[in-house]
C-alpha cells in the first residue's frame, strides 16, 4: 500500500480543495482515469526538482542500461543486500533484466503536475460503473468476504471498495516490474533510503518464495498486488489466509490480498461497528471554527448544535467525530470517526479516504452525497499553495512553513486571516481566498 511509511517520505499536500493526482501513499497509479481503471490520488508533490544524479541526461534518462554509474549502483547494492541476508542467486535473477528506467523518474518528479478538486475526483472514484463493478465484486466473492470480515472486524464493503480504487477489482494491477522501477528510484537519489529498504523488502519476499520476478509487478513506485502494498507493508502485514505457505496478492485469487487490506487497517486500529464518516448538513449561523479534526464530539452533542445527518438519523453514539468541509462551507459536510484516521494510513488525501468510503456506502446501498461543490473552483497550483503561504505570513498570519503543504497550520492561517476580514472562518484555500489574500498584501 501507499502507505504511512511512503507518506512519511513523500509528505503529500491536504487541500481542503483537495488538490488530487496520483496517490503516493500505498502507491502511485496511471495517470489515464476512467471508470474501469484504478483511480489515482497522488496529492501535488511538495518537493521541488534536485539535481540530476550523474549519468542521467536532460530528460532524465541514463545512457544505454542507465549507464556506468547505475551498474556500479547496482553492485554496491548488491553487496549491502548480501550482508542483510539475500542470497545472491536471489540477487542476481531479481536484477537479471534490470534497466533504468527514465519514465519513472520523469513520473516521480513530475507529479505535482497533476491536480484535480475532491468534486471531480470523486466522479470518477465513485462513478456508476465503479459502484455497479463493485456490487458485483462483492456478491462474487461474498462467502470469502464476509469470513475475511468476521476475523477482522472491518467491513467487507470498505475492503472491496479499496480494491476497487486501487486495481479496478483486481482488473488493472499494475505492469512495472517492481525490482526495476525501485531500483531506479533508489539510484535517482532523491529518496534513497526509503526505497532501498523497499527494494531489500522486495527481494526477501521473493527469497521467501511468495512470487517470482517476473510476477512481480506494480505502480511505477512499487505498489503490489490487487491493493497496493509496498513491499515493506507486506513484510509487516501481508496474510496467508488461503494457507498455501504463500502470501499472493498478485494471483487471480484475492483472498491473500483482501484480507491482507483487512487485517492492514485492523492492525492501524480499526474499530468494528463505528463509522468512517457521515454526511451531515449544517445549520445557518454555525460557527465554522468548530470545523476541527481536533474537535471531537459524539453526535448526539453534535445535534444538538443542529449538526445532522442529511439522509435522515439519528446517528448512533458509536464514538467520537469531527466536522470535515473538504471543499469549505459551500461544499458537503461530514462527521468522521475515528476510522476516517485508520483509512487516511493507508492513504492521507481526504479526497481518498471519502473516495473508499463513500463507494463503500454506495456498494451497500446508500445513497449519493446531498451536498453540492462549490464547482466554479479549482485547485489551487503548487506555485499557488506556495505564494499562499508566503503572502499569509507576510500579513502576521504565520503558516509555520512555506511548503505547498495546505495543512492544519495553513487552515488555521487562512482561519485567521478569514475572521479578519469578516469571512466564513471555513480554513478553505479556494482560488477566491488567494485573491483576497493577495488584494489585502
Amino acid at each position: 500500500m501507499r502507505i504511512a511509511d511512503y507518506l512519511a517520505c513523500a509528505l503529500a499536500a491536504v487541500l481542503p480543495a483537495m488538490a488530487v493526482a496520483e496517490p503516493l501513499r500505498p502507491v502511485a497509479r496511471p495517470a489515464v482515469l476512467d471508470a474501469a481503471r484504478p483511480v489515482p490520488v497522488v496529492l501535488a508533490q511538495t518537493v521541488r526538482p534536485q539535481a540530476r544524479p550523474a549519468g542521467v541526461d536532460q530528460d532524465g534518462a541514463g545512457a544505454g542500461r542507465g549507464g556506468a554509474e547505475f551498474d556500479a549502483w547496482i553492485a554496491g547494492f548488491r553487496a549491502r543486500a548480501l550482508s542483510r541476508g539475500i542470497t545472491a542467486s536471489v540477487f542476481d535473477a531479481a536484477f537479471a533484466d534490470v534497466r533504468y528506467d527514465p519514465e519513472v523518474v520523469r513520473r516521480d518528479r513530475n507529479q505535482s503536475e497533476f491536480t484535480k478538486t475532491i468534486w471531480v475526483y470523486l466522479e470518477t472514484a465513485v462513478s456508476e460503473a465503479r459502484i455497479r463493478n463493485g456490487r458485483a465484486a462483492l456478491a462474487r466473492h461474498r462467502a470469502l468476504l464476509e469470513r475475511i470480515e468476521a476475523e477482522y472486524g472491518v467491513r467487507k464493503e470498505i475492503v472491496v471498495a479499496i480494491w476497487g480504487l486501487e486495481s479496478a477489482y483486481g482488473t488493472f494491477k499494475g505492469s512495472k516490474p517492481v525490482i526495476g522501477s525501485m531500483a531506479t528510484l533508489a539510484y535517482d537519489g532523491r529518496r534513497q533510503r526509503f526505497f532501498e529498504a523497499q527494494l531489500l523488502a522486495a527481494l526477501k519476499i521473493l527469497q521467501q518464495g511468495h512470487t517470482v520476478p517476473e510476477n512481480m509487478k506494480g505502480s511505477w513506485a512499487g505498489a503490489m498486488g490487487h491493493t497496493q502494498f509496498m513491499p515493506t507493508s507486506f513484510q509487516s502485514l501481508a496474510v496467508d489466509w488461503t494457507g498455501d505457505g504463500k502470501r499472493d496478492i498478485w494471483g487471480e485469487d484475492p483472498a491473500d490480498a483482501l484480507a491482507s487490506t483487512a487485517h492492514y487497517l485492523k492492525s492501524n486500529g480499526w474499530r468494528t461497528g463505528v463509522p468512517w464518516g457521515v454526511e451531515v448538513v449544517v445549520p445557518e449561523g454555525f460557527d465554522y471554527l468548530q470545523a476541527n479534526r481536533e474537535i471531537e464530539r459524539l453526535p448526539s452533542a453534535w445535534a444538538r448544535r443542529g449538526v445532522v445527518p442529511a439522509h435522515g438519523g439519528p446517528i448512533p453514539d458509536a464514538g467520537v467525530a469531527s466536522l470535515l468541509l473538504p471543499a469549505g462551507h459551500q461544499g458537503a459536510a461530514f462527521l468522521v470517526f475515528r476510522n476516517f484516521a485508520v483509512l487516511e494510513s493507508y492513504n492521507t488525501a481526504d479526497a481518498y479516504v471519502i473516495g473508499v468510503g463513500h463507494l463503500a456506502d454506495r456498494i451497500a446501498g446508500g445513497p449519493p452525497i446531498r451536498g453540492g461543490w462549490p464547482e466554479a473552483d479549482r485547485a489551487l497550483t503548487f506555485e499557488e499553495r506556495i505564494e499562499l503561504q508566503e503572502r499569509l505570513t507576510a500579513l502576521g498570519f504565520d503558516t509555520r512553513g512555506i511548503d505547498a503543504k495546505v495543512g492544519p497550520l495553513t487552515i488555521n492561517a487562512v482561519r485567521r486571516f478569514q475572521q479578519s476580514q469578516g469571512l466564513v472562518p471555513d480554513g478553505y484555500a479556494s482560488p477566491g481566498l488567494l485573491q483576497r489574500v493577495r488584494a489585502a498584501g
